[in-house]
């Protein structure tokens, strides 16, 4: 078991970790109180249930830290994360709270009883038959989850048999990190491209590979295999093909043009290597939605299209797009995690992050502080802020393009 070492001695008045659960207890109780109010409910009981609700969330966050954002020794960004994380908190808790408030007023039953046919009549069989998935779950990947934020708030070097609590600094020195701040242009320019490419090449791939042709399903196999690729194995593919001086693509643009790119060598070119061998990788998939949606577009809107006088490009983009819109919805969200995350291996293998770290998205990063050099705690807390940049993103996305998404014909 690795020790565990604290810094410095908490220096803060032993009454103010009350005099902040206390604060976020009052702010809970106005929230929820405000809440019940506007539903015809009485104050009272929301304010209590908002206390309640308030001091919990402040405490998930504030007690592994042990209130440590509110030393006297901590700065003002060490101050203004914490009031963060204990905001944080207290959505978490009170957004429930008043969801299962308002149903129980409502005398709507928080869990819905399935009654029809086939349906478990009770609730042990159900739950021996979920128990195995949920112990892996909770062993694979519930626990680590959970130990990240442990790491977070260590100093932990790989290998190492002591630790050391830093409170924050692993999240608030990445504020004036430069090299932080560039891999999150990179990762945002390179997966916008990834996503706009792919999504854009793959559904006139498919709308062509879609039509009534000869050998049809042998093309579309052809389409999909890539998919079936691991991303290390497309990285070390297209590392001979844009290899600089013996790649095939350099090859063919010098026969037919005279010129060779330095694809892996220069930090503007770079770049595109990644985003094209990520976007091959990906459109196989995006190809199998798109042609699995095409398939259930009704015939009789086109022809009636065709009838009013459409072309074939009015009618893709008024009758087939719209109809798209929940595959193309779908794949925006898995194209993002793609992008963000499963790109790892491809950048390892084709440019390993270089050069001048050009290619060096924030999942690389992860690895390079963790692995390469052994300070997991920096590491974990990056990992972090990644996956609440992917959740933030696709909850935006929800909450914007999920309303104009149409479903159903």
């Amino acid at each position: 078991m690795p020790l565990s070492v604290s810094v410095q001695e908490i220096t803060m008045p032993a009454y103010l970790p009350l005099l902040v659960v206390l604060a976020a207890a009052l702010a809970g109780s106005g929230i929820l109180a405000y809440a019940f109010t506007r539903r015809g409910r009485g104050a009272l009981p929301g304010g209590l249930l908002g206390a309640a609700g308030g001091a919990i969330g402040c405490l998930i966050f504030m007690l592994p830290l042990q209130f440590c954002t509110f030393e006297a020794e901590r700065t003002a960004l060490d101050l203004a994360f914490g009031i963060l994380l204990i905001v944080i908190g207290m959505a978490a808790v009170l957004w429930p709270f008043n969801w299962a408030a308002r149903r129980l007023t409502e005398r709507t039953p928080l869990l819905s009883v399935e009654t029809q046919p086939g349906a478990f009549r009770g609730r042990l069989t159900p739950i021996l038959l979920l128990a195995p998935t949920i112990i892996i779950l909770a062993l694979f990947l519930y626990y680590p989850s959970l130990d990240t934020f442990r790491l977070s708030t260590l100093l932990v070097r790989l290998g190492a048999p002591r630790t050391a609590f830093v409170c924050v600094d692993n999240f608030t020195r990445l504020v004036g990190d430069a090299d932080y701040g560039n891999a999150i242009v990179t990762t945002f320019f390179m997966s916008a491209a990834i996503i706009l490419i792919s999504m854009s090449l793959s559904l006139l791939i498919a709308t062509m590979a879609y039509q009534p042709i000869r050998g049809a399903s042998v093309y579309r196999t052809l389409l999909i295999w890539p998919y079936a690729i691991s991303p290390p194995v497309a990285g070390i593919i297209f590392l001979l093909m844009f290899n600089p001086t013996g790649g095939v693509i350099n090859y063919v643009l010098d026969n037919l043009f005279g010129v060779k790119l330095p694809w892996l060598n220069d930090p503007t070119v770079a770049p595109w290597a990644v985003i094209l061998a990520s976007v091959w990788k990906s459109m196989g998939f995006n190809i199998l939605f798109y042609i699995a949606g095409l398939q259930n577009i009704p015939k009789d809107l086109q022809e009636s299209g065709a009838i009013d006088g459409a072309n074939a490009i009015q009618r893709f983009f008024y009758i087939t797009f719209p109809l798209l819109s929940p595959i193309t919805f779908f794949l925006l969200i898995t194209n993002m995690t793609y992008a963000f995350f499963e790109t790892f291996g491809t950048i390892d293998y084709l440019t390993a992050g270089g050069p001048l770290d050009s290619t060096t998205t924030l999942m690389y990063r992860i690895y390079e502080v963790g692995i390469q050099n052994n300070d997991l705690g920096k590491a974990a807390a990056q990992s972090i802020i990644l996956f609440a940049m992917v959740i933030g993103l696709t909850v935006l996305q929800f909450r914007s393009g999920g309303q104009r998404v149409t479903y159903g014909a």
